[in-house]
């Protein structure tokens, strides 16, 4: 008899216990991707990127019967404002917990109106740090709406996940949010955010497909927008960080032949050094690579490919040094070294977080290729030892 009593006395406790009763089925909710944010006539323009759940399920293929991606647009004197706005025109709870990226306007980068749209984010609670940031020149609405190659899913896009193509080519470095405000209190307050395109690289049979396309970098700062590097004169920057996975550089295999030579830049490894003489800061460089050569023509020393390869990133480096100066931006962060450095040195010479810089604060750059692959030998040698 006790048995029975005490077996009622769990089931009724059971009763008692916690379901689920209040919780949304996954199927009954819309999942945000990413969020676009424009500036317009003095308020704020908001696009959210919903993705289909079967999307966030299969992640390799979309569904040929259902849109991709639906991106809802709204203005308002904040950025909460819009996004309440957007909220009365759904049908299902949102989850922000996929969202995945950012994309900003060139508008919005300017006078200080991207700092509340990163705080906000930031607050939020069902967002995260990990969340990729880029901005365009484009309509943020069309970079949204560009679907990846082979009409893959949108989960699995370079916006989404930027890490596996740049495995391959680390022209430009991603940035999430937790790097921006890093970049942003840290000298010399200044932080580069990937600057994205569209561009019609690839085609059907039938039509001309849209791509997004890494062009280059916006230089966000503590006090606002400076400005854009964009292609060649962006390109010494990969040089300048050990997180470049792979990059490439073509010259020419001599001055006198049209021949050139591209080699695939690996194993990068950078030291800079402050030298403080009196009131004048310098840097010196020393660059370290590995490379391995693809397809050429012509005959050509290892030593001098050596130097070849040399020259050239040595020339992109100082584009890309002498383009930031024309923007006032420490695009290499060399104030961030001598802060590390000689803190005391930098807090007698920084200003607003950077220390003066001119076309002569790199003294000096030292690429040394300690390593030259030359692939795979079908043809004779000919890279001369």
């Amino acid at each position: 008899m006790k048995i029975y009593i005490k077996l009622l006395t769990i089931i009724g406790l059971t009763t008692l216990l916690a379901g689920c009763l209040d919780m949304t089925e996954p199927q009954r909710m819309y999942y945000i991707n990413a969020v676009g944010v424009d500036f317009e006539d003095n308020e704020y323009v908001v696009y959210l990127q919903i993705i289909n759940f079967a999307d966030v399920a299969k992640s390799i293929q979309t569904s040929t019967d259902v849109a991709p991606a639906e991106v809802g647009r709204a203005t308002g004197k904040t950025i909460e404002e819009a996004i309440y706005k957007l909220y009365r025109s759904l049908d299902q709870e949102v989850f922000w917990g996929h969202m995945r990226y950012l994309v900003f306007s060139e508008r919005v980068m300017e006078n200080e109106h991207i700092i509340p749209v990163i705080d906000t984010f930031i607050r939020f609670r069902d967002t995260r740090y990990q969340i990729w940031v880029y901005c365009t020149k484009n309509p943020v609405n069309e970079v949204l709406l560009v679907t990846p190659i082979l009409r893959n899913s949108l989960s699995s896009s370079k916006l989404s996940n930027p890490i596996n193509p740049t495995e391959q080519e680390t022209f430009i470095e991603p940035k999430d949010l937790r790097d921006i405000i890093i970049g942003l209190n840290e000298p010399s307050h200044e932080v580069t955010i990937p600057y994205v395109s569209i561009k019609e690289d690839w085609q059907t049979a039938e039509e001309q497909l849209e791509e997004t396309y890494f062009s280059g970098v916006g230089i966000l700062s503590k006090d606002g927008f400076k400005g854009f590097l964009q292609d060649n004169a962006a390109r010494g920057n990969q040089w300048m960080h050990n997180r470049t996975k792979r990059g490439e550089i073509t010259v020419q295999i001599n001055a006198n032949s049209d021949e050139a030579l591209t080699a695939s830049i690996e194993k990068i490894h950078i030291d800079v050094k402050p030298l403080v003489k009196k009131e004048i800061v310098t840097f010196e460089v020393e660059l370290k690579i590995n490379a391995t050569i693809n397809g050429f023509r012509g005959k050509i020393s290892e030593q001098e490919l050596k130097h070849q390869i040399s020259t050239e990133i040595k020339k992109e480096i100082q584009q890309t040094f002498h383009e930031g100066l024309t923007l006032d931006v420490d695009i290499f962060r060399l104030s961030e070294f001598l802060y590390r450095d000689n803190v005391k040195t930098w807090k007698r010479l920084e200003k607003d977080g950077k220390i003066p810089l001119d076309e002569h604060s790199i003294s000096k750059i030292n690429v040394e290729v300690a390593k030259i692959n030359p692939g795979r030998k079908t043809f004779s040698e000919t890279i001369q030892e």
